[in-house]
């Protein structure tokens, strides 16, 4: 009960008067400091968008020159050029060691000679040949007279023919193109090939696809165990010491540094199991262990998120408790589960340490043919040709981190449409 003190206190108050100077200095102040925290907020927006901008500028400005490639026309008269190959032998189908000893660098260097004068043969790349041997392997008829190959030129050449170069290669640009010597083409052998020590003949399809099989490898073995392990933490498991143990363990695993788990692949699954190295299968293995503590906090989140009404409808119509859980539990849960299992495989497509001690910093010349075969990854390959000292591999290193942003923003998008395509709202 209320003293007649107290009572007469709150009668004689009176009521704040807003209109007074000192109140409206007040509330000025007051917007004032809504207004500041509203600039700093949209500078902070927008501090982040000019950075992510200026990032994607300069990967597009130094990496799209990689794909498309310079190249060079060379006429070639083989009734006198320094090579000698049987066609019929080549249609029979039995002219391998004929291609194998003929000189195939020396006929480019002569045709070059002959077509655009003496060192004219610094022009093409060192691989050219390979191509030449490679079309002569399926059309002998070319041996038969004369024709025209299209070889890719070196790296200088290339660099001087798109942009900027040496003095040397500017007067070569300018030789071929008075010749309508020089064209300008898609880069296929960028999109289709594998490694190469030329940079004229490097491509990314090797550390893709050995990145999809990596991808692959880790989605079968994380994302059932990390579904399951969510599930029965979130519906059946017993709140106890154990669980919660548990929990913190599988909180912490996700903060381990990803080091750590290639000193754990290199000890366990290579040395002691015996796995391949530098396969998909031991990256994948290795990846999915990184991966599956986040799908599991990812899942246990959305199944926290269905109503309970949901469970107790279904209990009470007369389902079982595993008929709620995957009948009706899991399919609300299923986009959030998925949106966080893409944001973990996206976070592992770019991992490079743990890769580094299984072997997948290795030269790959040939794509993998299965989980088995050696491979490296997108990462690992951009890392390779980042420490390469020809000029050619810098637009190649942008062009892999281009190929590599597409693929990692395609599967933040499809995330982001999982989401909006079976979000729930209650």
């Amino acid at each position: 009960m209320n003293s007649p003190d107290a009572l007469d206190a709150a009668v004689d108050r009176t009521p704040t008067d807003w209109n007074a100077p000192d109140m409206q200095a007040r509330i000025r102040r007051r917007y004032a400091s809504e207004r500041r925290f509203k600039y700093v907020g949209l500078s902070a927006v927008a501090a982040s968008a000019a950075f992510l901008a200026f990032l994607l500028i300069v990967m597009i400005g130094n990496g799209i020159g990689g794909f498309t490639q310079t190249r060079i026309a060379l006429p070639v008269d083989f009734e006198t050029a320094p090579i000698s190959v049987d066609p019929d032998l080549l249609r029979s189908g039995s002219g391998e060691a004929a291609l194998a000893n003929a000189d195939f660098q020396g006929l480019v260097e002569y045709a070059a000679t002959a077509a655009y004068g003496p060192g004219a043969n610094q022009y093409f790349s060192d691989g050219a040949w390979v191509l030449v041997r490679r079309q002569i392997a399926a059309n002998p008829d070319l041996l038969l007279g004369k024709t025209v190959f299209d070889l890719p030129a070196a790296s200088d050449i290339d660099i001087a023919n798109k942009s900027e170069g040496s003095a040397e290669a500017e007067r070569a640009v300018k030789l071929l193109d008075s010749r309508h010597a020089l064209s300008k083409s898609l880069n296929v052998a960028f999109l289709t090939g594998g490694d190469a020590t030329d940079p004229a003949l490097a491509g990314i399809w090797g550390a893709l696809k050995g990145s999809l099989l990596t991808m692959l490898v880790t989605l079968v073995l994380a994302f059932p165990v990390g579904v399951l392990a969510s599930l029965y933490l979130e519906e059946y498991a017993a709140r106890n010491r154990l669980t919660d143990i548990i929990e913190v363990s599988i909180n912490n695993l996700a903060a381990v540094p990803s080091i750590i788990f290639g000193l754990l692949a290199l000890a366990v699954f290579i040395n002691l199991f015996g796995m391949p190295t530098s396969s998909p299968l031991v990256g994948g293995v290795t990846l999915a262990l990184m991966t599956m503590p986040v799908i599991v906090i990812a899942g246990r989140n959305a199944i926290k998120s269905v109503p309970p009404s949901i469970r107790d409808a279904a209990l009470g119509v007369g389902a079982s408790r595993v008929q709620v859980v995957f009948h009706h539990v899991l399919p609300l849960a299923l986009p959030g589960i998925l949106t966080g299992t893409i944001i973990g495989m996206a976070r592992a497509l770019g991992e490079t340490a743990p890769l580094l001690l299984i072997g997948m910093r290795a030269f790959i010349a040939d794509p993998p043919g299965g989980i088995t075969d050696p491979s490296t990854v997108l990462p690992m390959q951009i890392f390779l040709w980042s420490d390469e000292v020809d000029k050619g591999f810098v637009e190649k290193t942008s062009a892999a981190i281009i190929v590599l942003l597409v693929v990692l923003l395609s599967m933040n998008a499809f995330a982001v449409y999982l989401r909006n395509r079976f979000e729930k709202r209650w």
